[in-house]
């Protein structure tokens, strides 16, 4: 029952974008009150939010991620158990990245000196305990000599440049026990699939909602007025931020809290290669080993013949801007240093990610700006037992992540149903 068609009229509960945490909440709430009316609106083509999987060499071929792709704390990680519940396969392959994982450069002693230097600013993160919030910049030594692997690396973990980002918030994530593993099949597959049982309408955008009423709110959407008891709103910051939805009466704590968990930025480049055996699969590689503007490529995932390139921060943004192939050719450029000049022959751009563009959605993962890390609270409290809310941004530990939008939903939905 994956897509159904406008009817308008009344539900129990409207559950509003399709992403980790709407899919979340709507199946747990499938569970928890089968006598409840459920249906999940999504302003998109798909299911599947930030989670999305591409078959760029057909349905056969490698299943590549363009947004999120890590089963992160994979032991504890909810979606590892419904991966395997729903015919997916997990595949354990150490993330090359770990410490049983392939690093093209591991043993280079300029590559331990800078893992080492990014392991201790880490540590002083989590040691914070100054009497007011900072943000990341801050924890980094006037001498340090990787100040700008550190940049880079702090960028990949919150899509923003550190001066941006809140110490207390950084010290607070905790993506829980576990290794990195990934969903063969794709984790835009997984959460798709696992929302197959769900009543969704896509192509249909919610523009406000109005919760004056005793006893219903009213959602007013491009395709019509929609009735319901209790609303699940799990859409981005960026879209609350913006006010994409109005509330009525207006919800300014929730816009605030929204405004000041922004989200960063974090794109990917699909690189295709005529010759895979030029390089080692499942292997990690920085583009740069002294410049914050660098990419992350992991050569050849589950083999397929692809570079997969990783942006964030401001360089993602920039190379969003300037389109796909300036992308790829920053890219070759930085691969030339690892693989030698002769290696752009090779390569050809193949897909790539542009959330800051995403019409629905505007950005990548939230951070908090120094002084908002308790805004999460904020976003996802209930409002009036009829107003829930759920993402990956409402979580306090697992914010940035799938199985953190997961669990704020399944949250929501365990609330819903004690509230109806």
């Amino acid at each position: 029952m994956p897509s159904v068609s406008w009817r308008g009229g009344e539900v129990d509960v409207a559950v509003i974008g399709a992403g980790a945490a709407g899919v979340g909440a709507a199946r747990r709430l499938q569970l928890l009150r089968p006598d409840l009316s459920i249906v999940l609106l999504e302003a998109s083509d798909r299911v599947g939010g930030r989670a999305r999987t591409v078959h760029p060499f057909g349905a056969n071929g490698a299943a590549l991620d363009l947004g999120c792709g890590w089963l992160h704390g994979a032991r504890g990680n909810p979606w590892t158990k419904i991966t395997e519940e729903i015919g997916l396969t997990v595949d354990r392959t150490p993330a090359p990245w770990s410490d049983g994982g392939r690093q093209f450069e591991r043993n280079d002693p300029d590559m331990k000196a800078a893992a080492s230097a990014v392991a201790d600013f880490f540590e002083r993160v989590d040691a914070y305990d100054g009497a007011g919030d900072t943000d990341l910049s801050a924890m980094l030594p006037a001498d340090e000599p990787w100040c700008e692997r550190i940049y880079a690396v702090g960028a990949f973990m919150t899509g923003a440049e550190l001066p941006k980002s809140s110490v207390i918030d950084l010290g607070r994530y905790d993506p829980g026990p576990g290794p990195d593993w990934r969903v063969r099949e794709g984790y835009g597959t997984l959460v798709a699939t696992y929302g197959l049982p769900v009543p969704t309408i896509l192509g249909v955008e919610v523009n406000r909602i109005d919760h004056s009423g005793a006893d219903r709110l009213v959602i007013s959407t491009s395709k019509g007025e929609l009735k319901a008891r209790a609303v699940v709103v799990s859409v981005s910051t960026n879209v609350l931020a913006a006010e994409r939805i109005a509330f009525w009466p207006p919800l300014p704590e929730k816009i605030e809290a929204a405004s000041r968990l922004p989200l960063g930025l974090a794109n990917k480049l699909f690189i295709q290669t005529s010759e895979p055996g030029m390089f080692p699969e499942d292997t990690h590689v920085m583009g740069s080993r002294q410049d914050r503007r660098t990419g992350a490529y992991q050569l050849r995932p589950f083999g397929a013949p692809v570079i997969e390139a990783y942006f964030a921060g401001d360089l993602a943004l920039d190379l969003e801007r300037q389109g796909r192939e300036a992308a790829f050719d920053f890219s070759v450029e930085q691969l030339k240093r690892v693989f030698g000049g002769g290696i752009g022959a090779k390569l050809s751009p193949l897909v790539a990610s542009a959330w800051a563009s995403e019409p629905f959605v505007g950005g990548s993962y939230s951070y908090a700006v120094p002084g908002a890390s308790d805004l999460r609270g904020v976003l996802a409290a209930p409002h009036n037992d009829r107003l829930f809310f759920a993402g990956e941004a409402c979580s306090r530990a697992r914010y940035s992540t799938a199985h953190g939008a997961y669990e704020s939903g399944a949250l929501a939905a365990e609330a819903v149903a004690r509230a109806l």
